[in-house]
Formats: structure tokens, C-alpha cells, sequence
């Protein structure tokens, strides 16, 4: 294949990421392209890496999340660009973040083991906004009386934390406690601008009975 048939490939793939409002896997990219001109998966994803190594040195670049690629502008340019928008990213409460700290780690998880493991009640707003925001979702029910739901993860959390797989979370031998991994989550979600996201926020602040519990250094064991 030519350079310049391989060049058109990679202007396709940049337009269809800017156009497509989401994350396009390899197999959505390649299905823009006819049969009788489909590139193969080694060509495609050679394209893909000329566009990403065209995006170095440029305000946006490419990657790769669990639901394919996307381009979205860097993050040391979040600060400039996010002035386009009155709407100003909103931050977690420390409740929902721990929370969804405990279920990206302990999946698949019930409420009551997660109340269990902060030692306080959790808001039903809270688990409704995860559910909401398609961050986690219910993956079945404990065989225990009551049959409690059981939440896990989903690809849009994913996608919203700029991972391909949950072995990308910081290992938990190098996070000391519950408020330190929501630290890290609140870290990876500042300044985040997708093209499909302009705001880059999403986020509300979620507020509920828990804000009045003492702070206590919980542990995950």
C-alpha cells in the first residue's frame, strides 16, 4: 500500500473521530471503508499511529479508551480551553467518590458491603447518580436474604477516566486509604476535554446525609 493511500486512510479515521461524538473501536473505523477498499486491522492500525504521531505538538491528541479511540484535547491545555464554556466543571462529594472508588475495586459489590467498609450509610442520590452517569451498573444479586443488588463498573467509566482496563487504576499497595483513591479519581477527571464532551464535565456535586459523618481513615484490605 502507497503512502499516499495510507495518508487518506488516517485523514478519514480523523475525520470520523472528530465528527463522531464518542470512541470509535478498530472494527467502527474500518467499517467506513467499503469492502472492496476496507483496509486490513495492520493497516488500520498503522493509520492510527501516524495520526496519533501527527497530533504530537498539537493541542489534541489520540487515545485509546475501553470503547476504541478518540481525540480529545491534552490535558495542560484544559485550563485555556475550558474558558470557552460559562458552565464550570462541578466537584464530587468525597461520599461518591470513595464510593465509586470501592466498587471500581471490590466489583462486583453490594451497598451493604460497602456501607460495612466506610462505616457509614449509603445515599441512595449517590448510587443513583452512578447508575445515572452509566459509570456502574448491576451486575446481579448476592444469594444472601433480600438479594441485594450487586454494582459494578461499566466501559463508560472507563472511557470518562481515560482507561483501557481497570489494571490501569493505581495499584492499591501504592493508595493508603479510601480518600486518597478519590483523590486520584477527582485528579484523573480534572481538565478532561473531549471533543465529544466540550464541558468536560458532566459532574454535579452530590450532597447527602454522609457529609455530616466524622473523617475517618478507612482502609482497603
Amino acid at each position: 500500500m502507497n503512502e499516499e493511500h495510507l495518508a487518506r486512510i488516517q485523514a478519514i479515521a480523523e475525520a470520523a473521530l472528530l465528527a463522531a461524538g464518542k470512541p470509535l473501536s478498530l472494527e467502527q473505523l474500518r467499517e467506513l471503508f467499503g469492502e472492496d477498499e476496507r483496509p486490513a486491522r495492520q493497516v488500520m492500525e498503522h493509520a492510527l499511529m501516524m495520526l496519533e504521531q501527527s497530533c504530537e505538538g498539537r493541542g489534541f491528541e489520540l487515545s485509546k479508551v475501553a470503547s476504541g479511540y478518540r481525540l480529545q484535547v491534552r490535558e495542560e491545555f484544559a485550563p485555556w480551553v475550558g474558558r470557552l464554556y460559562e458552565e464550570k466543571p462541578q466537584r464530587y462529594s468525597r461520599a461518591l467518590l470513595e464510593t465509586l472508588a470501592l466498587i471500581a475495586y471490590r466489583q462486583p459489590i453490594t451497598r451493604g458491603e460497602i456501607e460495612d467498609i466506610r462505616g457509614v450509610t449509603v445515599s441512595s442520590n449517590i448510587i443513583r447518580t452512578l447508575l445515572e452517569r452509566e459509570w456502574v451498573r448491576v451486575v446481579g444479586h448476592r444469594d444472601v436474604p433480600g438479594r441485594p443488588a450487586m454494582y459494578a463498573t461499566t466501559r463508560q467509566f472507563l472511557d470518562y477516566f481515560n482507561l483501557t482496563g481497570l489494571d490501569e487504576l493505581p495499584p492499591l499497595s501504592e493508595v493508603r486509604d479510601l480518600e486518597e483513591i478519590g483523590r486520584e479519581i477527582e485528579q484523573n477527571m480534572q481538565g478532561e476535554i473531549k471533543f465529544d464532551s466540550p464541558d468536560g464535565s458532566g459532574a454535579s456535586p452530590d450532597s447527602d446525609s454522609e457529609s455530616q459523618a466524622p473523617e475517618s481513615d478507612q482502609t482497603l484490605h
